[in-house]
């Protein structure tokens, strides 16, 4: 047990590490070959943040394991909007523009809403899939296209200073990050699936827990640290954004890839996760600005929930 442990810890450590190199070197690409500061933003640094949950939920599915691809999407989306905007808020509270307001955030709670509504039957297929990834193509177009017309909000590429470095340092990095996030996947899914059999837990659990919150820890660190400068737009832009890209883009993919049959994941738990987005979406219509006492409700809420799965064990 103690060695599965350790290997759940250096998993997440490679996939993290790889993450941070991947997005690194892409946007210092980009850059080079300038590439405009937006769409760095929208594709690069919001893939970059999601890289972990992406490649843990791919290596899940093709291990067997679906439903640690499913909870770790489902427990990221819930940890992001709940305990990420709630730390960030206590932290400084988040002014919200009324773009965000009125049209990212309503998108989330739409994709959250389509994913409860094809989970209905427990399966994720092929279409179910394909329904997904065309939600995804529709979010990108729309949201480049207010970004050219100078209405988007600020560019996520703005949380990060990233020089451009020379082309073949830069494929290095991009090369490193992805064998770093691919081997970690393997071994950080590996160890937590033997964990879940040893325990007696089932993997959907583990998924909600603690391979959402290893996958959530870049969303964490960038919300953190945007709030502290008072950069409020790229915190929310960045959990709305991330939220986003994980049910549309990578259960899309996933889905696409291998069929996910969910048997641990439950109507409480997509619940919750819809719920999540909708109180951000509340709190954030109210001067838009989510307060720091909402921000505390928001923590204290998803305690709770995670008190209640920990009861059900």
């Amino acid at each position: 047990m103690l060695l599965e442990i350790l290997y759940v810890v250096i998993g997440v450590a490679m996939v993290l590490y790889g993450a941070d190199r991947l997005t690194e070197g892409a946007a210092s690409l980009a850059r080079r070959m300038k590439v405009p500061e937006i769409i760095i933003g929208l594709t690069i640094v919001a893939a970059g943040t999601s890289a972990p949950e992406l490649f843990v939920s791919v290596v899940s599915a093709l291990n067997g394991t679906p439903d640690l691809a499913v909870g770790n999407v489902v427990g990221s989306n819930t940890m992001n909007a709940m305990l990420i905007v709630g730390v960030a808020a206590m932290v400084a509270p988040m002014t919200i523009s009324r773009s965000t307001v009125r049209k990212d955030i309503p998108f989330s709670v739409g994709a959250s809403l389509l994913l409860l509504l094809l989970a209905f039957d427990s399966y994720l297929g092929l279409v179910d899939g394909l329904l997904l990834l065309a939600g995804f193509a529709i979010f990108m177009t729309y949201t480049l296209m207010q970004a050219r017309q100078g209405n988007g909000a600020e560019s996520a590429a703005d949380a990060t200073t990233v020089a451009p470095r020379s082309p073949w340092l830069s494929a290095a990095f991009i090369v490193l990050g992805l064998v770093l996030l691919v081997s970690g996947s393997d071994l950080f899914v590996s160890a937590a699936s033997n964990i879940a059999t040893q325990m007696g837990v089932s993997e959907g659990v583990i998924g909600l827990t603690v391979v959402a919150g290893g996958t959530s820890l870049p969303e964490l660190a960038t919300s953190v640290v945007a709030a502290r400068k008072d950069q409020s737009a790229i915190a929310i832009g960045n959990v709305i954004g991330s939220n986003v890209f994980n049910i549309l883009f990578i259960l899309g993919l996933t889905a696409t890839i291998s069929p996910l049959p969910i048997e641990g994941i439950t109507s409480v738990d997509m619940g919750v996760m819809l719920l999540s987005v909708v109180l951000v979406w509340l709190f954030s219509r109210t001067r838009y600005t989510v307060e720091r006492w909402e921000g505390a409700s928001l923590v204290v809420g998803y305690l709770a929930y995670l008190g209640w799965m920990l009861s059900q064990l």
